[in-house]
């Protein structure tokens, strides 16, 4: 696998066994490729991770081996990587890694960590989160157009009701995610509530095209909004992160004029080092605002006082939640007994 390499990293030496091993086939993209990309978009993957609590997904063989979710911070981790203290819904704990240096998502990358999936919190206030997050997931029949005039509607909604703006970003996928920065004055169920609230606005105006049905046999040929993203332990991939597909994509920010014109292969392990040398971070802005859910969580209790429409199914490994509906599909429900 060649000799271990050394990587000079804002200030800090990585050192990086095996560079040669390949981690995508397809393209022939090595470790060593691997970790001088996240050298090369550093300043954008520690904008999006700063601070953050960061499950590790993990292919120490490259994406044809074994994977998995590494929650808990890696043993041996430097000292100079800080851990955040968190807790999970089943009321377990762990400390996750919480990057603060360019250098992290190189070391990361030395056990074979291709995607970062941050918290939307910070480490100073774990229970609060300052991001809104809206995944707009196509489903069987639709595709990437399909959720790039769903996101434009989200715009607009996002405007309306608060005058919140999203920054976008590719899924690395078939999808589109919106990030909204928030105040962090609200609880992880409260920001769930805002996003079933956008949810509900986007399936109004779009019943043709977007729905929030928790339940695949209802979703039909729509694009998803999976407002569970904002349920506490859900992430997302972070900006900057590779996916671990064949092509070696990446899931790219974008700015606003680039919705619909810009595609999701433009953007993978090869040409994003040189987008962001033109670019920079186009997201670099986001941590400037902080917007109010008061007007969303307005609109979740007129929708809740007005049309009965209350709380949605959480996953199936989430505890029972106070309001949650029946968590059975449809197609499985029991009849309710007549009188």
């Amino acid at each position: 696998m060649g000799d271990a390499v050394e990587l000079e990293v804002a200030g800090r030496t990585v050192r990086l066994s095996s560079p040669d091993k390949v981690f995508f086939p397809e393209r022939g993209f090595t470790k060593l490729d691997v970790a001088r990309y996240y050298a090369a978009v550093a300043p954008g993957i520690l904008r999006a991770l700063r601070n953050r609590p960061t499950t590790l997904e993990r292919y120490p063989d490259g994406v044809g081996g074994e994977w998995f979710y590494q929650k808990r911070a890696p043993k041996g981790m430097p000292d100079w990587i800080p851990t955040a203290h968190i807790t999970f819904p089943s009321g377990r704990s762990a400390d996750e890694m919480c990057p603060t240096e360019e250098a992290a998502a190189v070391w990361a990358a030395q056990y074979g960590t291709l995607t970062f999936h941050p918290w939307p919190v910070r480490a100073g206030d774990v229970d609060h989160p300052d991001e809104l997050r809206v995944d707009l997931d196509p489903q069987p029949g639709t595709d990437y157009a399909d959720a790039v005039r769903a996101a434009h509607e989200l715009r607009a909604v996002l405007d309306e009701f608060g005058g919140l703006r999203g920054w976008p970003k590719t899924s690395g996928g078939r999808g589109l995610h919106v990030f909204v920065p928030i105040e962090p004055r609200w609880t992880f169920t409260q920001v769930r509530r805002a996003a079933i609230a956008v949810g509900r606005e986007m399936a109004r105006r779009m019943p043709e095209h977007v729905t929030i049905k928790w339940w695949k046999e209802e979703r039909g040929r729509r694009i998803f909004l999976d407002y569970n993203q904002t349920a506490r332990d859900r992430t997302i991939a972070s900006a900057y992160s590779l996916r671990p597909r064949p092509q070696a994509p990446v899931s790219a920010p974008l700015r606003w004029e680039e919705v619909g014109t810009a595609q999701p292969a433009d953007f993978d392990l090869a040409t994003m080092p040189a987008r962001f040398a033109e670019l920079g971070d186009v997201h670099a802005d986001m941590d400037d605002h902080a917007y109010s859910l008061d007007a969303l969580l307005e609109l979740a209790r007129r929708d809740e006082h007005d049309h009965g429409l209350g709380d949605l199914p959480y996953p199936p490994e989430y505890p029972k939640m106070p309001g949650e509906p029946k968590r059975v599909q449809p197609s499985r429900a029991r009849p309710e007994p007549t009188a």
